[in-house]
């Protein structure tokens, strides 16, 4: 496959990825473009990969946390128009819809790490070594983040009505 085929084929796929991971539509436009600007000049390696999409995948992670170490942190509201793209089209209640983007709100909220684990593990499906391996990083390691990301999103959520109103034991 030619570097062009690759991203005549794949580049919405690696965009939409991009911006699940930096949930910054913008930046993830940004790094889109630094990640397939250096692609294709290393393309004869990259494209005889068996995996190359995974391999550029990589660098679009790669190329996000570098990108956060050079920039100043900061919270990225997301339009309703990014929130409606990360997620496939559903024929879903108000009440579902607003769940969604109130979720998706928090995770914007977490550690650059953090979000690229969710982000992985959730939105790719990823294993937890495969996210180690793309992290350059030790599985306990990926298990931290994510286990502190969970928990970070279990302390924003509201308790649900039936655990907060139900009989005390003693």
């Amino acid at each position: 496959m030619t570097f062009e085929e690759f991203v005549s084929t794949r580049l919405a796929a690696l965009l939409r990825y991009a911006t699940v991971v930096t949930w910054d539509p913008h930046l993830a436009e940004d790094i889109t473009q630094n990640v397939l600007v250096a692609a294709q000049a290393r393309w004869s390696r990259i494209g005889a990969l068996d995996a190359p999409e995974q391999y550029v995948k990589r660098m679009v992670v790669n190329e996000f946390l570098s990108w956060r170490r050079r920039k100043a942190a900061r919270v990225v509201p997301l339009s309703r128009e990014v929130l409606d793209g990360l997620a496939p089209a559903q024929d879903d209640g108000a009440a579902q819809r607003d769940e969604r983007e109130a979720m998706l709100g928090l995770i914007a909220t977490l550690p650059a790490r953090q979000r690229a684990v969710v982000a992985l593990r959730f939105y790719e499906d990823m294993p937890i070594d495969q996210i180690a391996e793309m992290l350059g990083c030790r599985p306990v390691t990926v298990r931290t983040h994510l286990s502190r990301a969970l928990a970070a999103l279990r302390d924003a959520l509201p308790a649900p009505a039936s655990l907060s109103t139900g009989d005390s034991h003693g």
